[in-house]
């Protein structure tokens, strides 16, 4: 039997990009450092804050992040950096941050052929992180909590390739536990009943 040497470091505190802070009545996990060496990387640390992941001012498909690239639009160049903004956020949105989950999942959908309309919504993500870079999930040492789970669908949500959005989360102690936005695979169909 082989033996190996250990030192004990305490609690945790850091593991794979999420902070760990130990309070008296439970566990705060975020992603403050990482975010703001995101913002960093793309040049947003130094921008306004904003209040809201995205901005959506209708649900028509044929304006905002919901509409597919128009003919005359270019798609961005590799000089563009979407891809790994995509990546970064997605690390945020599943670990920490499910404000943006559904943002990003929409956005993630236009990585084969981005526009500038896609890359400004991204940079519109930076700045609202940049509004709160400390936001996490604190976990209560209440044992008396209960699961709790949510879901909602939006019917036709992408009318071009007849799917629907569905997102889900779940909670416990009112704090999220997992979450997830992402849409449908099986193809929404009308019904018109006569």
């Amino acid at each position: 039997m082989k033996e190996f040497e250990m030192k004990d470091l305490g609690r945790t505190k850091f593991c794979l990009g999420l902070q760990i802070d130990h309070l008296k009545n439970g566990i705060f996990i975020h992603q403050s450092n990482y975010t703001e060496k995101v913002l960093k990387r793309f040049y947003m640390d130094k921008a306004h804050p904003l209040t809201s992941p995205m901005v959506i001012r209708s649900l028509n498909i044929h304006d905002g992040p919901f509409r597919p690239r128009e003919d005359d639009e270019e798609i961005l160049g590799p000089e563009v950096p979407y891809l790994s903004a995509i990546g970064a956020l997605m690390y945020l949105a599943n670990n920490t941050r499910p404000d943006i989950a559904f943002s990003v999942n929409l956005l993630a959908r236009y990585s084969s052929c981005p526009t500038r309309h896609h890359w400004n919504v991204i940079k519109h993500i930076f700045c609202y992180l940049r509004g709160i870079t400390d936001l996490g999930l604190f976990y209560h040492k209440d044992e008396k909590a209960a699961l709790i789970g949510y879901a909602d669908a939006g019917y036709l949500s992408d009318p071009q390739k007849a799917k629907s959005q569905t997102g889900y989360v779940f909670t416990y102690g009112n704090t999220a536990i997992s979450w997830r936005s992402m849409k449908q695979t099986l193809t929404a169909e009308e019904n018109v009943c006569g």
